[in-house]
């Protein structure tokens, strides 16, 4: 159940120059789309979208102005947008290096820490749809794909500011799709399953474990279903990618 096929569907991924933003991104043209990647360094993006085979988009979704002018690019370049992926994301690591083995308490974390994780998370994630559901809308249909996590993530011990930003923008997409409905545009959430082989990781994770970890192309099979003709009208659904072919047998 994994060949699934997304020709000329044209595709915006946030944070697409490493992790799960690459690992989709990569599947998807492999599946025939037309995608644009995200970064906000200029020679990285423009790096990882050569090796991908996509458009690279320098764009901060922290920012609105720059979400805006982001936007506007991709849709030059593609010619219009089907299939909104927001990946874009910061990671535990980045206010606590050794958040697995060594977790601080919420008191501990810095305003300025817990601020750029949310608002690259949660803010980010609105910005973008924001700027693009008006568009989908006036074209009649379109579909927005928010990458999430495990619950138990969510409410973790140590795990300020990552598990609530990621909470809220899980019940960000929930009030989407709620807002959404009926609309031709339709809002999903997926999530890998479990921790995955990315930048995320931190400093001092047992090389002996790391062989549990996911592999990032595990995101490839769900997405290119989600971009694919396969999933018209699929509405308001949280996909786990480890359980996505029981889940699509299921419904089927």
């Amino acid at each position: 159940m994994t060949d699934f096929r997304a020709d000329g569907v044209r595709v915006l991924i946030t944070g697409g120059t490493s992790g799960l933003g690459a690992a989709m991104a990569g599947a998807l043209r492999d599946a025939g789309a037309r995608v644009v990647i995200t970064g906000r360094d200029a020679a990285r993006t423009e790096a990882a979208a050569g090796e991908l085979g996509a458009v690279g988009v320098v764009m901060d979704v922290r920012n609105a102005d720059d979400v805006d002018r982001g936007v506007e690019e991709t849709y030059a370049r593609l010619g219009g947008l089907d299939v909104l992926v927001n990946n874009a994301g910061l990671g535990m690591r980045t206010v606590n290096p050794r958040f697995l083995t060594d977790p601080q308490p919420f008191w501990a974390v810095s305003p300025g820490g817990f601020r750029d994780v949310v608002d690259t998370n949660l803010t980010g994630y609105f910005l973008v749809a924001r700027a693009v559901v008006p568009r989908m809308l006036d074209a009649g249909s379109g579909r927005v794909v928010n990458v999430s996590m495990n619950h138990a993530t969510m409410n973790r011990k140590g795990f300020v500011p990552y598990g609530p930003a990621r909470a809220g923008a899980e019940a960000l997409s929930r009030v989407m799709a709620a807002d959404l409905r009926g609309t031709g545009v339709t809002v999903n959430i997926l999530l890998p399953g479990g921790a995955t082989a990315t930048g995320m990781i931190p400093d001092g994770f047992p090389a002996e474990q790391r062989g549990h970890l996911l592999d990032p192309a595990i995101m490839g099979p769900p997405i290119r279903w989600l971009s694919s003709p396969d999933a018209a009208g699929v509405h308001d659904e949280r996909i786990v990618a480890t359980g996505f072919d029981d889940w699509l047998s299921a419904r089927a």
